[in-house]
């Protein structure tokens, strides 16, 4: 615990960078004052781990150490797709027990080098869907815990407050003209962000929507129009870090006012895009959060509605240089971006939203 708090103090938070949009995003109200929407992304590349996972991670570490799950010499064991394996890694290493990520043989290389770097051994799945009776027959077989981000996630984040993402949100936009966002837009890998968002926007009686943007493959989405918590899918994500081939324990849709769902296409496009406009690379869940969020915002300029937009900057881009910024494997992937990279030329240059 001791270590883990230390690691705390030692990091700072991470940013909440203004997004520049183009003129036709202010206006003058009835009364003159200038107005308009402004997008902000909430950086949270900048942890030592590299991702917004770096957070919950170390909510899952103290969750299971002051419960009594993790003692000396505890084997710890996730289901990871990459980024959560590789904080927990982190982790693991921080406070001296062995790590094993149970993830598919089709994630990042680079994700995976960042685990054994850390210390992490990786333990391979065929399919998306074995790597929870994988890591519940590693728990057994070792003795170990579980961790068991899928499940933890909400219940191990303190969503009231205690230096979460959402309390962190609103304290960097005190200043700014709109300090209260008129909608928050995120992805759902585990859903323990868009549950520790929604709980505190109504604990903390905020005006604020939530969003949750979802990837192809996903049954977050359908789900949550079906109201069929059964659902499950035999084809996982092609954007790492969210998207899920079951609805997982920790999401909790009640507390999410609307759904978009996103395609690989667009993601990856709006992940390319973002990048040159941002002049740094950032991974597909963060273009799959942009993509939402672009929606919104010209929604709302065509309303004339005045507010702020944020969204998440999950991972830096590095991570995917073989994958979305490889252009033998967009065309391997059968996908064609010119359609959403047009959609994006013209929002950028008009503020319209033609999908």
């Amino acid at each position: 615990m001791r270590l883990i708090d230390a690691d705390a103090r030692r990091s700072a938070d991470t940013h909440l960078l203004r997004v520049d949009l183009p003129p036709w995003s202010r206006w003058h109200a009835a009364d003159g004052t200038e107005t308009g929407v402004e997008l902000y992304l909430k950086d949270e590349s900048t942890h030592p781990t590299g991702s917004l996972k770096h957070r919950l991670a170390r909510s899952l570490f103290l969750y299971a150490l002051c419960n009594g799950w993790i003692t000396r010499d505890t084997t710890v064991i996730e289901a990871s797709s990459g980024s959560t394996a590789v904080s927990e890694a982190y982790f693991a290493r921080l406070i001296g027990v062995p790590f094993i990520a149970v993830m598919t043989s089709t994630t990042s290389p680079a994700k995976t080098a960042l685990i054994e770097r850390h210390g992490g051994r990786c333990h391979y799945v065929d399919h998306p869907g074995e790597v929870y009776a994988e890591a519940l027959r590693l728990e057994a077989e070792l003795d170990g815990h579980f961790i068991d981000q899928f499940t933890m996630a909400e219940r191990a984040t303190d969503w009231r407050g205690n230096n979460n993402i959402a309390e962190s949100i609103f304290a960097q936009l005190a200043d700014e003209d709109h300090p209260i966002p008129t909608w928050i837009v995120v992805g759902a890998g585990t859903g323990g962000t868009s549950a520790t968002l929604g709980r505190y926007l109504r604990y903390r009686r905020h005006p604020t929507w939530l969003a949750v943007v979802d990837p192809e493959n996903s049954v977050f989405l359908p789900a949550y129009e079906s109201a069929d918590g059964g659902l499950t899918s035999e084809i996982g994500s092609r954007i790492e870090g969210i998207g899920r081939p079951r609805v997982e324990p920790s999401f909790v849709s009640q507390v999410i006012d609307r759904m978009i769902g996103v395609p690989d296409e667009a993601s990856i496009a709006t992940t390319r895009v973002v990048s040159e406009h941002l002049g740094r690379r950032v991974g597909g869940s963060t273009g799959t959060n942009m993509w939402g969020a672009l929606r919104i915002v010209a929604e709302m300029v065509a309303d004339g509605r005045a507010g702020s937009v944020v969204t998440l900057l999950c991972d830096s881009g590095d991570r995917y240089g073989p994958t979305y910024f490889d252009d033998g494997w967009i065309a391997a992937q059968g996908f064609d971006l010119s359609r959403p990279t047009e959609v994006l030329a013209d929002f950028f240059a008009s503020g319209r939203w033609n999908e």
